[in-house]
């Protein structure tokens, strides 16, 4: 079926500005993403998984290097159009690239070439930028993992790990052979072999002495190199020209306090953990004599934040929680990953104009926190979204720009491929994020997973907004304030049955009922016991009503059901309607059903909505709203970044809402493509998501979008909530 656009003038009259007057404070913005996978070789398989761990940049920050250890490759990309990333080829090696760096137009780059665990080995080799061929390999000795170079690039240094098998004795230390540090010279960018030095790192470390695992390495302006021992929760500082140790000392441990400790799909930040060690990760210099280290706690788990030591191992600054409680408030906090929490695990430090920045990369959250060194408490400026999982990022403050490297590629699962995400720091205003919650009575609003929106009566600006299943353990109600950006969430109304969080429920939608009290659109799963049906709340948050499906709809049910719920009428008159996603049992292929019900006498009905067609994925509605003359429908496929092709918004005149008798034979409605949404998916410059969940009216005839963040699982965590402007005039 034939669908028509509304007209140009129309479409202008929808348009926004997704940005407002330019400020006058610089800020990063997103100017571009790059697949990994566009740089795969010609006749290599698309599908398969790539990654972008660790990058560097060319010293005239045109040319961006990047580890691909699945592919036992490194990438280049030339980004001579910081804004048009192209692909700039790769070179393959016999083992895994685990770090990369530059010197004189050469890729230095760490091999792991090891035969097993207990015999590890590997090189470094140098890459001609130019030609793409390896000019030299040094025998490493061991599995690096880390490698910088100092300020003149006359040293390198290269943490060997050794790392351990965790499939060992629950990958417990000691796991021999241990981990060393190798220092070695260049000149003129060249490296020479022969100038190898390994510096022992045995006997420091309180834990495991016997057996350090060497993490990440970083040179100051004298030359020191700082060492993390991250499973020996210890850091090590040593002179780069002699290979002496001149001091080390332990990382210690961390208590907090107000953070989410448990897994069990609801956001709680009011738990605390004691004495948990920090296990450094990253470690990057902010002077010759104060270094940042990133608290993964990936082994034991629970530091979650970043510390400032000197570098006689006084702790200058304790960021505790905070990173992470300011990560929950933009919902991109990981709730299966509670026990470890959002995982800091790269850095970055420069100089960008007269600020001194650093970055601080949370690898479970997506999300890289932009702080300015103060000398004293570091100030959080931003948050900005990455790909998921950042692993490794550059800063390239010439150009004013910030590059992340992000590890996870999800092709497998459908998901989103591996990016390296551009971010270029400019006048203007932060476009991420675009909602963030606030506090209630003392505690943090966390929130993630929103499904559905409805305007709040008579309020302007005003919405109400529901989670899904993924917070099975606390199904919410917010309440959003859309008239400033960031738009915030203001309150969040808790749904119970009987007293306790409701279970069983995955709501896809909500409207309004007029007297306080809501009308939810359940989706069911069999397989999880989830009915499909429509709940009522009260005022209160309580479940008073829960109206099982009629047996003519259940004949042909299917996992995919409601997925949006509106109101038409009022009073007696009242006739709720139902977006089912895609086709259930006795649909034609292509057609799903709007489904009605009549509260007042309990009549269902339905009508039939042709979908779009595509070549690839599924294609479904996720979201019904009522407003004037019309229901307003999205219509989506499954699809994410560059396979995405549809993402609309429809409508449907609702003097053709006219539903028959379910069982038989149902009339067909005729559609009227407002906008696509796409172009706005697109605005912050990442990749498309697949799930725009939710679209409203609100009572200015304003219309509003937000997408679906999975609950950051398998999901870079991007809420994106934005207006299209006035629809009440069309």
């Amino acid at each position: 079926m034939k669908t028509r656009s509304l007209t140009a003038a129309l479409a202008a009259v929808l348009a926004a500005s997704v940005a407002s007057a330019a400020s006058a404070e610089p800020v990063f913005n997103r100017i571009a993403s790059f697949a990994v996978a566009d740089n795969l070789p010609e006749g290599a398989d698309k599908a398969k998984p790539t990654s972008s761990e660790i990058i560097a940049a060319s010293e005239d920050g045109n040319t961006l290097v990047y580890s691909d250890s699945p592919n036992k490759a490194i990438g280049f990309i030339d980004i001579t159009d910081a804004r048009a990333p192209k692909a700039g080829g790769t070179v393959a090696f016999e083992g895994e690239p685990t770090s990369v760096t530059f010197a004189a137009g050469k890729a230095l780059v760490a091999v792991n070439t090891r035969e097993s665990y207990v015999k590890p080995s590997g090189i470094l080799a140098q890459v001609d930028v130019a030609s793409k061929t390896v000019d030299a390999t040094c025998d490493l000795g061991g599995q690096p993992d880390s490698i910088a170079l100092n300020k003149g690039k006359t040293l390198a240094a290269i943490a060997i790990e050794n790392e351990r098998d965790e499939e060992v004795n629950d990958g417990a230390i000691p796991q021999m052979p241990a981990g060393d540090l190798v220092l070695l010279s260049l000149k003129d960018g060249v490296v020479d072999c022969g100038s190898i030095k390994h510096v022992a790192l045995t006997g420091l470390a309180e834990i495991a002495g016997g057996d350090p695992e060497p993490e990440f390495v970083s040179f100051n302006g004298l030359d020191e190199v700082a060492v993390t021992l991250q499973e020996n929760n210890h850091i090590v500082i040593v002179d780069g020209k002699t290979g002496a140790v001149k001091t080390h000392f332990s990382a210690g441990t961390v208590s907090l306090e107000g953070v989410d400790t448990k897994k069990d799909g609801a956001l709680k930040f009011t738990g605390k953990v004691e004495d948990v060690a920090r296990e450094p990760d990253a470690v990057k210099w902010l002077d010759d004599n104060r270094l940042v280290v990133a608290n993964e706690g990936d082994w034991k788990g629970g530091a979650r934040g970043f510390t400032i030591f000197d570098k006689q191992g006084k702790v200058l600054y304790e960021n505790g929680p905070a990173f992470e409680r300011e990560i929950a408030k933009i919902g991109h906090y990981p709730d299966k990953r509670n026990k470890k929490g959002v995982e800091p695990e790269g850095l970055e430090a420069a100089k960008f104009g007269e600020d001194n920045l650093f970055f601080v990369l949370a690898e479970r959250a997506s999300i890289v926190g932009v702080y300015k060194d103060t000398g004293g408490e570091p100030e959080l400026l931003q948050l900005l979204p990455s790909g998921i999982a950042p692993e490794g990022a550059v800063a390239i403050p010439a150009r004013n720009l910030l590059v992340t490297a992000n590890e996870a590629d999800l092709v497998e699962d459908g998901g989103a491929r591996s990016h390296v995400m551009i971010y270029e720091r400019a006048e203007g205003e932060a476009a991420y994020p675009q909602i963030v919650s606030t506090e209630k009575d003392g505690e943090l609003i966390g929130f993630g997973a929103l499904s559905g929106l409805a305007p709040v009566k008579d309020k302007p600006g005003m919405l109400y907004a529901v989670n899904d299943s993924f917070y099975a353990s606390q199904p919410t109600i917010f309440t959003i304030d859309a008239t400033g950006k960031p738009a915030k969430i203001v309150d969040a109304l808790r749904i119970t049955r009987n007293g306790a969080p409701a279970q069983k429920l995955d709501s896809e939608g909500l409207t309004p009922d007029g007297e306080g009290g809501f009308w939810l659109a359940n989706e069911g799963d069999a397989d999880k016991l989830y009915a499909h049906a429509i709940i009522h709340v009260n005022a209160k948050g309580e479940i008073d009503k829960e109206i099982a499906i009629p047996a003519e709809l259940r004949a042909g049910e299917k996992r995919f059901g409601f997925e949006g719920i509106t109101s038409v009428g009022e009073g007696d008159d009242t006739v709720l309607w139902m977006a089912v996603q895609r086709e259930w049992g006795d649909d034609e292929k292509g057609f799903v059903k709007l489904v009605s019900y009549k509260p007042s006498d309990k009549e269902w009905g339905a009508v039939r909505y042709p979908l779009e067609k595509t070549e690839s994925g599924w294609v479904g509605l996720s979201e019904i709203t009522a407003n004037g003359d019309h229901a307003y429908i999205i219509e989506r496929d499954n699809l994410i970044g560059q396979a995405a092709k549809l993402k609309k918004l429809y409508r449907v005149a609702l003097a053709d809402l006219k539903p028959a008798k379910l069982g038989g034979e149902l009339p067909v409605v005729k559609k009227e493509e407002v906008r696509d949404l796409i172009p706005d998916l697109k605005a912050t410059n990442g990749y498309v998501v697949d799930k725009v969940e939710g679209f409203t009216i609100d009572a200015a005839g304003n219309g509003f979008v937000v997408t679906d963040n999975d609950g950051v699982d398998d999901s870079s965590g991007e809420t994106l909530f934005f207006g299209i402007g006035p629809l009440n005039a069309m």
